[in-house]
């Protein structure tokens, strides 16, 4: 039977869990929290771009090009169809640790007379330059706003149940 190698493309099932069994992510339908994400309860959210965490069915894509994180690359090469592989990466390798130091607060008189945040929005907030910074609401009073721009999932161990369906 055949083995996937580097620059195949494939086809993939898989289930991305943080250690307490939560899922972060699935090709999975039946892994979709629809009360969660706000799907159908199909699973189907209609919106490709929701932010759900639910796809749709397999994902289709080429081993050694990045499209999930290198270490799922790497179990694939050798699995033939029908192979199941279990991949942890420490949160170091995934998103990185939790830095206390990438939380900080401005001062409501600093943003935009038409924002008005409450915690919880995520927003992208963008300097005189022009950098832009992907921030999470986790406190917001009349004076000021505190903004997390840690990742949702730094310091957290991802692990993902891999299945191999195909190679195109």
């Amino acid at each position: 039977m055949a083995q996937a190698k580097q620059g195949d493309k494939v086809k993939i099932d898989y289930t991305g869990t943080l250690e307490d069994g939560t899922v972060f992510d699935s090709t999975l339908e039946s892994e979709c929290d629809s009360d969660e994400c706000g799907c159908e309860e199909d699973g189907d959210c209609g919106d490709d771009d929701c932010g759900c965490g639910c796809e749709s069915g397999p994902m289709t894509l080429t081993i050694g090009e990045g499209e999930l994180f290198p270490q799922v690359d790497e179990a694939l090469v050798g699995m033939a169809p029908g192979d199941k592989k279990t991949v942890v990466i420490p949160a170091a390798s995934a998103f990185g640790e939790y830095d206390k130091e990438r939380i900080f607060t401005v001062p409501r008189s600093d943003l935009p007379d038409d924002l008005d945040p409450v915690v919880g929005d995520e927003l992208v907030l963008a300097n005189e330059e022009e950098e832009e910074l992907g921030v999470m609401v986790i406190e917001a009073n009349a004076e000021s706003v505190t903004f997390d721009a840690n990742h949702p999932l730094a310091g957290e161990d991802l692990t993902f149940e891999v299945s191999l369906l195909e190679i195109l």
